[in-house]
């Protein structure tokens, strides 16, 4: 069982990151209160723009490594460029946000495949990622070396900077504060002198940004390949927000709860002892636990109290 364990946390950890950075990025635009389910199509422009990104400046960068991290850098930008159209519809126009965001889901799948295959002549594009490495003394720690330390991709720890600051953000600034009293109770906040339209940009724009980078950093570590979906990680996303009761750290458990199950699914075939599973039995597996984890959660969820409610100043 240990061995088991050992064979399947490195992947877990691997499968855990890109969701963990596209939930935070839900947790800013709902926090502010502005549901973005559009996270799915924000993950998928964002593979886009890296593996475009690394497919061309691989040959003219003599350094990978640079590539890479423009490559991350390309994912934020067209996160945020296409967030803003969500934001516009949502808070200027006052639009349905669920209609919204399915629109940039759609969007997205549709342009990325038209342009990758007027691009580059084919769908899919392939790309050379990071290099999974073992971090140096802290993986020599018994136990703990070989789960956290081996076989690590520098974006883990990135990410992981990502969650510690953005929980410092969100409860220990005035932006944060400023941030949450816009999902809270819009009224209050502008009566207080705060731009809530402007605040709600801010959070809808961080959880492009963040998205965005998600969906990159699936091309950049372990898929390797651009096909036009990121496998509904985003919704996965969406879900562990939800589970995670709209906190930081608990939207980190809860990426790590549906990291492991779908690892289970995906790295099944390769480990004998779960070989002899039929293998869609433990492809639906995460997606089931899903659907028990928010029937089980759905009535304890405590969400922002303004989340989806249009705010317009004008009217006030």
């Amino acid at each position: 069982m240990w061995t088991i364990i050992e064979q399947i946390f490195p992947y877990a950890i691997a499968f855990t990151i890109p969701l963990l950075i596209t939930a935070l990025g839900g947790l800013f635009s709902e926090r502010s209160g502005v549901v973005n389910i559009g996270l799915e199509g924000l993950m998928i422009i964002g593979a886009f723009a890296s593996a475009l990104t690394v497919h061309f400046l691989g040959d003219v960068w003599k350094s990978d490594t640079m590539v890479l991290w423009a490559g991350l850098f390309a994912a934020m930008t067209a996160g945020v460029l296409f967030a803003t159209l969500h934001a516009f519809a949502s808070i200027n126009l006052s639009a349905n946000q669920i209609i919204s965001g399915t629109a940039i889901n759609l969007i997205a799948a549709a342009l990325t495949i038209f342009l990758a295959r007027n691009i580059t002549g084919s769908g899919n594009i392939g790309v050379s990622g990071f290099t999974p490495k073992s971090v140096p003394l802290l993986s020599k720690i018994p136990v703990i070396g070989d789960l956290f330390f081996t076989k690590t991709y520098p974006t883990t720890w990135f990410i992981l900077a990502i969650l510690f600051a953005s929980a410092f953000i969100l409860y220990k600034t005035k932006f944060g504060l400023r941030l949450r009293s816009c999902g809270e109770f819009p009224q209050a906040a502008e009566a207080a002198g705060i731009n809530v339209l402007r605040i709600r940009y801010a959070g809808v724009l961080i959880s492009g940004a963040f998205a965005g980078l998600g969906g990159a950093i699936i091309i950049l570590t372990y898929a390797g390949e651009f096909t036009g979906t990121v496998s509904g990680l985003g919704f996965l996303a969406l879900a562990s927000l939800i589970f995670g009761q709209w906190r930081p750290l608990g939207v980190l458990a809860a990426t790590f709860f549906f990291g492991f199950a779908s690892t289970i699914a995906n790295v099944s075939q390769v480990i004998p002892e779960l070989a002899v599973i039929p293998p869609i039995i433990l492809k639906i597996f995460p997606y089931v636990v899903t659907l028990i984890a928010l029937v089980a959660f759905s009535k304890s969820s405590q969400a922002p109290k303004a989340v989806g409610e249009p705010f317009d100043s004008a009217k006030r």
